[in-house]
């Protein structure tokens, strides 16, 4: 017989809690006291003031967990580089997996990892929910875009496989997500599960490669995504996370996993919430899942754990199976005991901003140049206006809001007359018939566009630049696909970044200082 006791230990070995707030408060104290929670995620909007004080922060946590006779707890984030950066703005602006995909190089990705890594670890952190392993197949898809490496599966599992080795170099746990891939979807599951009616061999051939490729590499952790494969799942539409046959079936027998299954945030509306979520979170537990992913709402951490210990209690989770679990996320805890803490002064460190700016470079993409504009050579008194955006967060993760682009500071450096105008996001018939006409006292514009594919005014806007009889160059600063929303621009590049060593790489490669390296990682009619 499994007693309470144990099982309310094995319990509470699987849940990930988070928190609000930059310091450990008495309240969070007292709970990490009595409940041997597995760990805590941290979040930008709850958690993240500097990198010193993330240190302080994760320092006192592993306090309490020392206090309480625990090894030390999994602290993780969402620390994947690109636009989706959970860790502020002290640590490196790496330009995102996207920016690696269009550079191709194994080597640069594991560097990228490592140095991801080093600045987790010198914060206090010992887990990544990195790299993340889906496609970009999808246009449309409003939850992956830059986040992924390209479209070609080999490619992606290239890259996600070297990331793996460069993170978990530095004694920082890769976390391969979003299994079993979430590329081809238009459905964002923050709002509702969405459903991939591919068939079983085709989710083989494309979908599942960058996955293997990662746990080949070692990856000790795979987050769940929280969508349907009914192809991989009897013909269910349970969302992966729930799915016994996608999680012990397909993960766990036919693969191979023996890891640490976490899933992802399950606040998500393709999980049940309310009343509800205590449900899906024994039905994900039942499935497979080792970690669940919480979020710091009142009431979801109680609501969870005492559901989960109910229905252990009541032969509805399986003792055995409980036990195992929290063996495998104790295994993951004591190895991780072992990270060597590197000094602070490495995160933002000169020597990864350079990497940084090397990703960027090397990722530029020149698709086209009609008109022959490039390299730029205007007379001294040329006025350039730079037209861009105001970055937002397309999905809940994406931190793109916090961004200011420095593109028209990174062309002043060649030029001076440069003057900067920026939009909405979704420009107004008015807003371009006014910038139009301002722009038409300009020698050139340079007009970048964040997913005109999905906001009809900036793409009315670059066609109605073009119309102006002014030469233009068009910039897709996030994901390629804007070209397909104004495809008759004579010249068009790709950052797949608006981070500033992207845009400083820009401005170098306009002037001809670099020169355009990148491939397109994803399908273009040109």
């Amino acid at each position: 017989m499994i007693n309470t006791a144990t099982l309310d230990e094995a319990i509470h070995q699987k849940l990930l809690i988070s928190f609000p707030g930059p310091q450990v408060s008495a309240e969070l104290r007292s709970y990490l006291l009595r409940r041997p929670v597995a760990g805590v995620t941290l979040f930008r909007h709850l958690n993240v003031e500097n990198p010193r004080q993330i240190r302080a922060l994760t320092a006192a946590l592993q306090g309490v967990a020392r206090e309480a006779g625990q090894p030390p707890l999994l602290i993780g984030a969402d620390q994947e580089g690109g636009q989706l950066m959970a860790l502020g703005e002290g640590p490196t602006p790496f330009p995102g997996n996207m920016a690696l995909g269009a550079a191709g190089s194994e080597d640069l990705a594991c560097r990228a990892g490592a140095a991801l890594g080093r600045e987790l670890a010198a914060m206090g952190l010992n887990v990544d929910y990195a790299p993340v392993c889906d496609l970009t197949t999808n246009p449309r898809n409003p939850a992956v875009g830059t986040r992924a490496f390209g479209e070609d599966p080999h490619l992606v599992g290239r890259l996600a496989a070297a990331m793996v080795k460069g993170i978990q170099s530095e004694g920082v746990a890769a976390t391969a997500k979003h299994f079993p891939g979430l590329g081809d979807t238009q459905t964002d599951p923050h709002y509702d599960t969405p459903v991939v009616l591919r068939d079983r061999a085709s989710i083989f051939a494309s979908e599942l490669p960058p996955f293997l490729a990662a746990i080949q590499a070692g990856a000790q952790l795979v987050m769940t995504a929280h969508l349907a494969m009914p192809a991989l799942d009897g013909d269910k539409a349970l969302p992966a996370t729930l799915s016994s046959g996608i999680l012990k079936g397909l993960l766990r027998g036919e693969i191979g996993f023996d890891g640490v299954v976490v899933s992802d945030a399950m606040n998500m509306r393709a999980i049940r919430q309310g009343a509800g979520l205590a449900i899906d979170a024994i039905a994900a537990v039942a499935a497979g899942v080792d970690l669940l992913l919480l979020t710091s709402e009142p009431g979801i951490l109680e609501g969870v754990s005492d559901g989960l210990l109910q229905a252990a209690q009541r032969g509805l989770l399986a003792g055995d199976e409980l036990l195992a679990s929290a063996q495998r996320v104790l295994k993951l805890r004591r190895r991780l005991a072992s990270t060597v803490q590197p000094p602070l002064e490495v995160v933002g460190c000169a020597e990864h901003l350079a990497l940084a700016g090397e990703i960027a470079a090397r990722s530029l993409t020149l698709v086209r140049d009609r008109a022959g504009l490039l390299p730029l050579r205007l007379p001294a008194g040329a006025k350039i206006a730079v037209v861009v955006p105001v970055p937002q967060d397309l999905t809940p993760a994406d931190t793109s809001s916090l961004v200011k682009p420095a593109l028209a500071q990174a062309l002043r450096r060649f030029h001076p007359a440069v003057d900067e105008y920026s939009v909405p996001i979704n420009p107004t018939v008015e807003d371009v018939v006014a910038l139009t006409e301002r722009t038409r006292q300009y020698d050139l514009v340079i007009v970048g566009t964040i997913n005109a594919n999905e906001h009809p005014g900036q793409a009315a806007l670059v066609r109605t630049l073009i119309d102006n009889r002014v030469p233009i160059l068009a910039v897709a600063l996030r994901t390629p696909y804007d070209l397909q929303a104004y495809p008759d621009a004579p010249a068009y590049l790709c950052t797949y970044s608006l981070l500033s060593p992207a845009m400083d790489a820009l401005a170098q490669a306009l002037w001809g200082q670099l020169p355009f390296q990148g491939r397109l990682p994803v399908s273009l009619p040109l």
